[in-house]
């Protein structure tokens, strides 16, 4: 046990010294020639200019980009100058401490190249791309095109592949290594989850702090195009919405509904189909970029039929919940930061339960290299695991 926490140790500071004289800045940053604190407190945790930024097209409505596309003399081609790439690279080490106890390196825990962009006036793109993943090639996630101020309007469009957790909490941008477990939660042969799909998302925001999103998707994840070059594996279409309003300067409530229904097997005799709804509330309060909570719950129910068959109707509950503190001392002008992540599900069916709690800190040795340590304890397994590592991003 005392080797064990020994080499960690030692690793934790030989990162510290590989990286301390580091220095990267992302694409975005590149571009406005701005600190990747503008947009990011720590990174890739977004303040709330950099959602509007993200909103408006990757564009900041108060600052021009110099020499941003190429003068070809043609005023219909947008063509970018210098194209805008970034990569995000982390890597970690953790001991599984209950029997049998495990260590482990985690080098590299994921490795990503990102672009994204203006294309033209009010039409921008973004994706990125695995190049490994937990040791996996996980291939492209979020790609999209993005539609801003449609019909002079602040009603916005998206059209590809995202999150469809995206107008809650974004998984993508959060501080911890522990996930949003509730987004992820698949019940039985369903393909349903909150975490990514393709489709379109409407998005309309008003003066009065009310927001409104509309999604359709295929409601079958990323799987792959059939034999036929059809992602959708069946006739059904995804139906998810959400209405957020602010409350006061601290406060934002919000509330959100997904429906969809899907064909799981299918032969001449029999057909299994899954009709689902899921529906649950989300708070965040915040204050003076020092403190941030989140809370989301989720309610669940999916209704398994086998049509020409003699098999009752089957009925599956599933809830769960995350609760997520943010802490910086100093708002955004921070070098240490800590976060609290509590995870929660509750299934009838019994593996799918899930609970547990996140303590994590980190240090900023420059705004896009983090060091961070991580305690979690799988409350269900009574299994603590620590782990410490770096995120970079440049």
């Amino acid at each position: 046990m005392k080797k064990n926490f020994t080499s960690i140790f030692v690793m934790f500071f030989v990162l510290i010294f590989l990286y301390e004289s580091a220095y990267a800045i992302p694409a975005f940053a590149r571009k406005y020639r701005m600190s990747c604190q503008t947009c990011h407190a720590p990174f890739p945790k977004l303040k709330s200019y950099g959602d509007e930024f993200a909103g408006n097209g990757f564009v900041l409505s108060d600052q021009q980009a110099t020499r941003y596309f190429v003068d070809t003399g043609d005023e219909t081609l947008s063509l970018i100058r210098d194209f805008p790439l970034a990569v995000r690279m982390e890597a970690f080490v953790t001991y599984k401490a209950n029997e049998p106890a495990k260590g482990d390196f985690k080098a590299p825990y994921l490795l990503k190249l990102l672009s994204g962009g203006s294309l033209a006036d009010n039409l921008a793109y973004y994706f990125y791309m695995y190049f490994d993943e937990r040791g996996e090639v996980a291939g492209v996630e979020d790609a999209y095109l993005m539609f801003n101020n449609l019909f002079g309007s602040e009603l916005d469009l998206y059209i590809g592949q995202f999150q469809i957790s995206d107008p809650l909490f974004k998984r993508e941008v959060r501080l911890t290594m522990e996930d949003y477990q509730v987004y992820k939660t698949k019940v039985g042969a369903s393909d349903f989850n909150l975490a990514y799909d393709r489709g379109i998302m409407l998005t309309y925001g008003f003066e009065t702090g009310t927001d409104i999103m509309v999604e359709v998707l295929n409601g079958n994840g990323l799987a792959d195009a059939d034999e036929e070059y059809f992602f959708d594996s069946d006739n059904y279409k995804n139906f998810f919405g959400r209405i957020s309003q602010d409350v006061g300067e601290f406060l934002r409530v919000g509330a959100f509904g997904y429906t969809g229904k899907e064909v799981q097997h299918r032969d001449a005799f029999n057909q299994l189909t899954n009709t689902m709804t899921m529906f649950g509330p989300d708070i965040t309060f915040s204050f003076e970029d020092k403190v941030e909570l989140n809370l989301q719950y989720v309610q669940r129910l999916d209704k398994w039929n086998y049509i020409n068959a003699f098999i009752p109707e089957t009925e599956v509950e599933t809830k769960g919940a995350l609760a997520e503190l943010v802490y910086m001392p100093e708002g955004d002008n921070s070098k240490w930061y800590g976060v609290g992540l509590f995870n929660w599900v509750d299934s009838d069916i019994n593996d799918l339960d899930y609970k547990t709690l996140a303590l994590h800190a980190g240090y900023m040795l420059r705004r896009n290299i983090r060091i961070v340590g991580e305690f979690k304890y799988d409350i269900k397994n009574e299994a603590p695991i620590f782990g410490i590592g770096f995120v970079s991003a440049f």
